[in-house]
């Protein structure tokens, strides 16, 4: 199971920064198990959060021509309140820098204007093609979802 965990984007800079937004939802499945009459967002799902929120600022500096971005690492976590259904988290992730096809991220998720999250994420980028030649086509309809679905998060012009 994929749990998108972005419902919009509602800033973006090139190369150095994005925001996002997730509204809580009481609907949302794990829930009902995350605690039974104490309903909050389990922790790495808010890492989670992060992890697809930076991946959005990989792709778009990048032009889209990465089919994989996943996490690496994640340092210097701390959580600090909970995020509970009503409520929305907004992620914002700074890009700190570049190591070859590594890309070390900055982040906060914030709840009303408290803290809930924090971390350093590297994100690592690559085709599935780079293993396998035969996945190129794979690759290319990655790319092409990953396309779709940004334009449906960020519907604003974006200025590369």
């Amino acid at each position: 199971m994929r749990f998108t965990l972005i419902d919009r984007i509602t800033s973006l800079e090139p190369g150095k920064s994005i925001t996002a937004m997730k509204n809580l939802s009481l609907a949302e499945e794990y829930l009902g198990d995350h605690f039974p009459g104490f309903p909050v967002m389990p922790g790495v799902l808010m890492i989670e959060a992060m992890v697809q929120t930076g991946s959005w600022l990989m792709r778009l500096h990048e032009d889209f021509a990465y089919s994989m971005v996943l996490l690496k690492g994640a340092r210097a976590v701390k959580f600090a309140n909970f995020v509970s259904p009503g409520h929305t988290l907004q992620i914002t992730m700074e890009m700190q820098g570049w190591n070859d096809s590594e890309c070390l991220l900055k982040g906060t998720g914030t709840v009303d204007g408290k803290q809930a999250v924090s971390a350093k994420l590297t994100l690592v980028r690559f085709n599935l093609a780079e293993q396998n030649p035969t996945l190129k086509s794979t690759d290319v309809s990655l790319v092409k979802q990953a396309r779709v679905l940004f334009s449906q998060l960020w519907p604003g012009p974006v200025a590369v």
